[in-house]
């Protein structure tokens, strides 16, 4: 299995929901990894800078047309784009990730997006709120029951979650990755979630 973390970015990305999950793949708490169990990729409609919210550009390392195959998992990131025609040339990758039993993760809008094709019909998950998963789904979303009022949810391979949820996003993908042992995964988590001065009181 191919150790790439693809990163699917459309233009309007919220580049802040995949800050946590790549730099744990990336370092640890003192520097880069020497030898990290995987590697961030970024994938984008063509090989052109793309935008992200706040004007940031990234260059992707692939296009939608050159993505490999194999990769360890397919993380969307969510933002404004996923409301425009760009996204539906999105659902092929998709279908064919959630086919080969690929890990997937799909945060904010991009978690509405895999609502409106049907893709959150057969597992437990979240998003932006049920009824925003309602709007945009309309009849090809069938699992209202499924949805759970949570920051984020994983179920056979499918982690979503909602725009303020990006640490709880990286936590569950880290998990489904193994990416480091639970124990260092939760300590990571609550490092960030409850900060440096209430772990470490003066």
């Amino acid at each position: 299995m191919s150790n790439e973390i693809l990163y699917l970015l459309l233009p309007d990305y919220a580049a802040h929901e995949m800050v946590y999950l790549s730099q744990a793949v990336a370092s640890d708490e003192f520097a880069l990894k020497e030898n990290p169990k995987y590697v961030n990729k970024v994938v984008a409609p063509t090989l052109e800078p793309v935008k992200s919210i706040g004007g940031f550009r990234t260059l992707p390392d692939y296009s939608f047309a050159t993505m490999p195959d194999d990769y360890a998992a397919l993380v969307l990131i969510g933002g404004f784009g996923w409301s425009t025609p760009i996204a539906d040339s999105v659902v092929p990758i998709v279908r064919q990730a959630i086919e080969k039993g690929k890990i997937v993760g799909a945060i904010c809008n991009a978690a509405s997006f895999m609502a409106k094709h049907g893709f959150l019909n057969t597992v437990r998950h979240t998003g932006n709120g049920v009824e925003q998963l309602k709007l945009w789904g309309a009849d090809n979303y069938t699992n209202a029951d499924g949805y759970v009022h949570a920051q984020a949810v994983s179920d056979r391979g499918i982690v979503t979650a909602n725009g303020s949820a990006t640490l709880e996003f990286a936590k569950e993908l880290l998990l489904l990755l193994e990416n480091d042992t639970p124990e260092r995964i939760e300590m990571y988590y609550q490092f960030n979630k409850q900060g440096f001065c209430n772990l470490f009181p003066n």
